[in-house]
């Protein structure tokens, strides 16, 4: 393999893959055990991908979104959903939580941002929303540092 190459850790560690995989499913059946549908998982998981700038996962987390029932619209505006009133008082929680764990701001700010999710969030969404975060920036990371390719679509 020469060093030009693309090394795809997953494929290089399966194991580690399987591992990660697993802990990822486990994230999805305690945040529907808590109740937070596919549809603001999905939202949760384009707005960190966003963040991170991981085509691969925004590409694939996209299509799940929109298989969930997310809009166009509000795809699109999620870069600026604090700007526009298209999301609930959960989702806004949920979205500032994965935005403050994603970026890692000063403690002034992730206070804020975990007192204001606290406010619309059980205890139990709320951990479930941070561990959606936690998993999903592991994800980034590693189809990030492996190249994964998007794949053109067709039409």
């Amino acid at each position: 393999m020469s060093v030009t190459e693309h090394l795809y850790l997953d494929k290089q560690h399966p194991a580690l893959w399987r591992a990660i995989s697993g802990l990822g499913l486990k994230v999805q059946e305690a945040a529907e055990a808590a109740g937070l549908g596919p549809g603001l998982l999905e939202l949760l998981n384009v707005r960190i991908s966003q963040i991170n700038g991981c085509a691969y996962c925004l590409d694939l987390h996209v299509r799940k979104a929109t298989e969930a029932g997310e809009t166009s619209q509000r795809l699109a505006l999620l870069p600026a959903w604090r700007e526009t009133a298209l999301f609930t008082d959960k989702e806004r929680a949920a979205l500032a939580l994965v935005e403050s764990i994603t970026e890692l701001p000063g403690q002034e700010a992730r206070e804020r941002d975990e007192a204001y999710a606290r406010q619309c969030l059980t205890a139990d969404e709320f951990s479930a929303v941070s561990w959606v975060a936690v998993t999903m920036n592991a994800f980034n990371r590693v189809s990030i540092t492996s190249h994964h390719p998007v794949r053109r679509s067709r039409p």
